[in-house]
C-alpha cells in the first residue's frame, strides 16, 4: 500500500449524476489489478467527511489513474467540484482483484450502475492479454449509461435499461441470453439485488464458470482494522476490504 497526494488532472461527466476524475499519482497507479480499490479523502482538511472513501480503480495507466463515481453525498460532491491541480490524499492499491485466465478466453463482464467502474480497467487489461470480452451494463435509463467510447474497441458493449430507452427493457441479468454459453468466465460488480438475480440465473446452467464478483460495502479503513465491511459467506464472516472485494458469487449468494 502506498500513500500519496494525488493531484487532480481533470474531471468530466460519465453519465447523468456521475463523473470520471483523473489523478496524477505514480505510486498509486503502478501494479493495479482489475477490481482493486483506492481510499480517497474527499475533503481538503481530511476531517469532514472524517473517513476516506473507497473507490474502485476505473483506469490505471502510467503515472495516472481514474475513478468513476456517482455523486451520492457531500464527499463525492466535493470531489466532483475540485479544479485541476487540487491535491487529494489517497492510499492504495488495496484488496484482492479479479483473476484473469492465463490462456485467451471468452470473458463476460456485467455491471449494474456505478458497478460498471472496475469493469472498464478489467476490460482494458483483458484485451491486452488476448481475451475476448463482452461487457454488459444495466442502468435506469439511457441518460445513466457509460458511453461506448470508454471501452476498448475490441469489446462488444451491450446495454440494458429499466425503462427501455436504450437496449432491451428490464434488468441486465434477465438479458444474458447466449452470452451465458459463450463465456468461459464471468465477472460482475453492482448492487446485492443484482448479484442475487445473477446467482439465480447462473446456478442452474450446468457450466463451471466460477463467477467472480466485487462486493460493495462501506469500508471506513480499507485494510481490515475497523471490521465495518464484514459480510457473511459460506466460509464464515469475511472482510470485504481485506478478504475481498473479490468473492466467488456462489460463496455469498
Amino acid at each position: 500500500m502506498q500513500i500519496e497526494d494525488a493531484v487532480i488532472l481533470e474531471t468530466r461527466p460519465a453519465w447523468e449524476g456521475a463523473y470520471i476524475t483523473w489523478f496524477h499519482a505514480p505510486s498509486l497507479s503502478r501494479g493495479v489489478e482489475p477490481g482493486q480499490f483506492v481510499m480517497v479523502h474527499c475533503s481538503r482538511e481530511r476531517t469532514d467527511p472524517m473517513f476516506a472513501r473507497a473507490f474502485s480503480y476505473y483506469r490505471a495507466e502510467g503515472e495516472r489513474f481514474a475513478l468513476c463515481y456517482a455523486v451520492v453525498g457531500r464527499g463525492t460532491r466535493w470531489l466532483s467540484e475540485q479544479p485541476p491541480g487540487t491535491p487529494v490524499r489517497a492510499y492504495g492499491p488495496l484488496g484482492r482483484g479479479f483473476r484473469l485466465p492465463a490462456a485467451p478466453s471468452n470473458l463476460l463482464l456485467i455491471g449494474g450502475g456505478v458497478g460498471i467502474a472496475p469493469l472498464v480497467e478489467t476490460a482494458w487489461q483483458a484485451v491486452a492479454a488476448g481475451h475476448h470480452v463482452v461487457a454488459m451494463m444495466g442502468a435506469r435509463s439511457a441518460a445513466h449509461l457509460l458511453p461506448a467510447s470508454e471501452w476498448p474497441r475490441e469489446v462488444e458493449y451491450v446495454v440494458v435499461t429499466e425503462d427501455g430507452s436504450a437496449g432491451p427493457r428490464g434488468f441486465v441479468t434477465a438479458h444474458l441470453g447466449s452470452y451465458q454459453a459463450w463465456a468461459n468466465r464471468i465477472y460482475a460488480c453492482g448492487p446485492n439485488a443484482m448479484f442475487q438475480s445473477l446467482a439465480d440465473t447462473l446456478r442452474g446452467n450446468g457450466r463451471r464458470q466460477s463467477p467472480e464478483i466485487l462486493m460493495e460495502e462501506n469500508m471506513p479503513c480499507g485494510w481490515g482494522m475497523c471490521y465495518g465491511c464484514a459480510i457473511f459467506t459460506r466460509h464464515g464472516v469475511r472482510l470485504c476490504c481485506k478478504d475481498g472485494p473479490r468473492f466467488n458469487l456462489f460463496d455469498v449468494f
